[in-house]
């Protein structure tokens, strides 16, 4: 199973903002795979479909940004043989730029430096570059609306077909 972990926030007041970009892509696999996500379950949302003949799971945590480990903890003790993917935000990526690695540290951000600290550094993740506004405080700019709604939509096609490239 190839599990698909977007990471972002839950309530719609955070919908457009570039602390979502993890559900943003997620979403748009849903989509395009035909899936639909229910639950909560492993205190996450979760769509699941086969591509190219490989389950695929989409996950969108319930727990907020910050605390996403808890359920990524959830997911890796019930799929102990899942492959798992985390798609974040980065501010230290210009805008648009995608990142792939196969682990590596939680660098800045909370929603990983979560993950790391239940499961350690032992999974993939996907960096969506966000750039960051020097002129506002970190908090936010991440959870302000995107504003370049165009270059982020490409950038979150762009990861959702070098996800499916690697199934």
């Amino acid at each position: 199973m190839f599990i698909v972990v977007g990471l972002g926030n839950k309530d719609a007041c955070y919908n457009n903002t570039y602390h979502n970009l993890g559900f943003m892509v997620v979403d748009k696999l849903a989509n395009r795979l035909g899936v639909s996500f229910s639950g909560p379950k492993q205190k996450s949302m979760i769509a699941e479909g086969v591509y190219n003949g490989k389950k695929i799971m989409l996950v969108k945590p319930q727990t907020y940004m910050n605390n996403s480990g808890e359920a990524v903890v959830l997911l890796k003790k019930k799929y102990k043989d899942g492959k798992i993917l985390v798609v974040v935000d980065d501010i230290d990526l210009p805008a648009g730029k995608l990142r792939l690695r196969e682990k590596g540290s939680s660098g800045t951000h909370n929603g990983l430096r979560s993950i790391v600290s239940y499961i350690g550094e032992d999974f993939a993740r996907l960096r969506v570059g966000t750039g960051r506004d020097e002129r506002m405080d970190l908090a936010d700019f991440v959870l302000s609306k995107i504003k370049d709604v165009e270059l982020f939509d490409k950038a979150v096609s762009e990861a959702c077909d070098m996800i499916l490239e690697m199934l």
